[in-house]
């Protein structure tokens, strides 16, 4: 996995070159105070300090001297292009001449990653000096954090089932002496029956992982994370275009280890706890069907109106037994409907609560991280669209309408102990990349997450 330290360094030494920010409207002024070698420079390459362009400015044996950046302000996210197309080398931004960005060193972290594991050549991504108004450990631990969760979920499912997700969780709770048990077989088949039957049709063994760090007289902070590390549909398979992307459908799982590694990296006064209901949901001849009715941990029943609506399944036992221990915190992350996306889009993932001040604290975190997130209601009355005449709900709601709401007061119905819980609806996907979001596996919502337990539980 790549380091963020090799990309983000503290000093640079003699071999530093220079970024300057400038814009439009500031450039003439510092392209008066440029050597007059360099103003010749300059006008020859038509630079005006337009957004997204730069200037290499020679020194008179060939080599960069300087590297003068257009831009038109932001919060540092703008100038993360940067670390993919200057040549390698050590830069620092002239924070004398033009004040460092906020973020700009998280970003240019970000936009440095790159998921090698099957490529024969890489680029080298050159490196970027600190700047002293930043906490270097926190970029660090943030960057790659996120480089954890994206080689999660971008690795294809042929490298990547149940037995690999637990390799990566056992991998991040060694590393921070956290105790780490696993349920499976006939264990969890008593115990998490709607896990079992979500997995039993696959060679891939199902499992419920579980592991929890920090004193057991802290603060309860729960984390809950889908782990359905390939999604077929089950018998009501999806389309071949509908499953493409399906090696992502442990995104969930991957948040919540990204934010279990930061939380205990930053050595956070909570009692820390990891589920994460890992299956993959294949088709068999012993698979789980559409009319079949499934008794939950919490002894609910479930009719199966859909088998590709699996993932509130896995998370409804997962949420049950996390509830029992009346935690403090309960969050879950899920990659969980496609209704979500059609409401805010692949990067705004929506977040459910009906706690006002929690709401309030997420709402403040995610614009101050630009981590963004958009809440969305626990409408009560559309728990009718989800009723069953047979079990005590459906699965699947009996209507085209207002899928992620539905879904997540599915979810709802399985916590009632903890004194407060929210669920995130997540893509975990970059379909498009921009600057420092590159296409592929995403964290979502974490650095929100981070910085709002932070906040509540900072000693």
């Amino acid at each position: 996995m790549m380091d963020a330290r090799k990309i983000l360094v503290r000093t640079g030494g003699d071999k530093v070159i220079q970024l300057q920010v400038v814009t439009t409207a500031t450039w003439p002024k510092i392209l008066a105070q440029l050597p007059i070698a360099a103003q010749t420079w300059a006008e020859a390459q038509n630079f005006t300090g337009g957004n997204g362009t730069c200037l290499q400015v020679p020194n008179g044996q060939g080599d960069i001297a300087e590297v003068i950046v257009g831009s038109n302000g932001g919060d540092g996210f703008g100038l993360a292009w940067l670390c993919r197309q200057l040549p390698p080398g050590t830069y620092a931004f002239n924070v004398t001449t033009s004040q460092s960005p906020i973020f700009v060193e998280l970003a240019w972290c970000l936009e440095a990653y790159g998921f090698d594991r099957y490529k024969a050549n890489t680029q080298k991504i050159p490196c970027l000096v600190c700047g002293g108004h930043v906490d270097y450990e926190e970029i660090v631990r943030l960057a790659n954090a996120t480089y954890m969760v994206r080689d999660l979920i971008n690795t294809p499912s042929n490298d990547f089932g149940p037995d690999e997700l637990e390799v990566a969780a056992r991998k991040v709770a060694s590393h921070y002496k956290a105790k780490l048990t696993v349920t499976s077989g006939e264990a969890l088949r008593r115990g998490f029956p709607m896990v079992h039957a979500v997995g039993k049709a696959s060679s891939r063994q199902p499992r419920l992982i579980d592991f929890s760090w920090g004193s057991a007289g802290a603060p309860k902070v729960t984390l809950v994370g889908k782990g359905v590390c390939f999604d077929t549909g089950g018998l009501d398979i999806k389309s071949a275009s509908g499953m493409a992307l399906m090696k992502k459908d442990m995104g969930g799982a991957a948040n919540v280890l990204g934010l279990a590694q930061i939380i205990m990296d930053a050595k956070l006064p909570v009692r820390l706890r990891v589920l994460i209901p890992a299956v993959e949901n294949a088709i068999a001849g012993n698979a789980f069907r559409p009319g079949d009715i499934l008794k939950s941990r919490k002894g609910l029943t479930v009719e199966i109106g859909n088998t590709d609506a699996e993932g509130r399944l896995i998370l409804g036992d997962a949420l049950a037994f996390a509830d029992e221990e009346t935690p403090d915190l309960l969050i879950d992350m899920a990659t969980l409907t496609g209704s979500a996306r059609v409401a805010l889009g692949p990067d705004l993932p929506p977040f459910y609560t009906n706690d006002e001040g929690l709401a309030t604290d997420i709402a403040r975190h995610a614009a101050e991280q630009r981590d963004h997130l958009w809440r969305m209601p626990f409408w009560e009355p559309y728990n009718s669209l989800f009723e069953s005449s047979v079990a005590d709900m459906n699965n699947s709601a009996d209507s085209s309408f207002a899928g992620s709401i539905t879904a997540a007061l599915f979810l709802k119905r399985f916590v009632e102990k903890a004194k407060s819980y929210v669920h995130l609806d997540i893509y975990g996907w970059t379909p498009t990349a921009r600057p420092g979001f590159r296409k592929g596996g995403e964290a979502q919502g974490i650095r929100t997450l981070f910085s709002l337990i932070l906040e509540r539980y900072k000693k």
